[in-house]
């Protein structure tokens, strides 16, 4: 695995830090009771979601670093790859959460575009390593 690859491991990993808060944040919403999670299907399913993508998404970065280095991508476009696999559990997960961060919101705000811009980042990113490793 190349620095750039070992180093944007590590930058994902540190995500992870930020995932486990977020579990920890869930957990006191649900034990404690706290208004405007339980009472708010809309924030509670988006929250939930958050939450599960970006567990499955880092996951998914760490993986598909270990192939970068395998293409015969140039190095340009290796670094823009490994740039959109870490975009994705970023955005994506963000955009679910701030876009009903008030407890009193029951639609998703402008800031749930966060998620399909992670999205396109993911599908870019994947898409581009699978040609690169064809």
């Amino acid at each position: 695995m190349s620095s750039a690859s070992t180093t944007t491991a590590g930058v994902v990993l540190l995500t992870v830090f930020t995932i486990a808060i977020g579990g920890f944040s869930l957990l006191a919403h649900i034990g404690r009771r706290l208004p405007g999670y339980l009472d708010n299907p809309v924030r509670r399913g988006l929250w939930r979601a958050g939450h599960a993508h970006a567990g499955v998404l880092v996951i998914f970065a760490l993986v598909a670093l270990l192939y970068v280095d395998q293409t015969d991508l140039s190095d340009g476009v290796k670094g823009l790859v490994r740039t959109l696999m870490v975009a994705a559990p970023i955005l994506m997960p963000l955009g679910f959460f701030l876009s009903v961060v008030r407890p009193s919101d029951t639609k998703p705000n402008k800031l749930i575009w966060l998620t399909a811009l992670g999205g396109l980042c993911l599908a870019a990113g994947t898409f581009t390593l699978g040609l690169g490793l064809l």
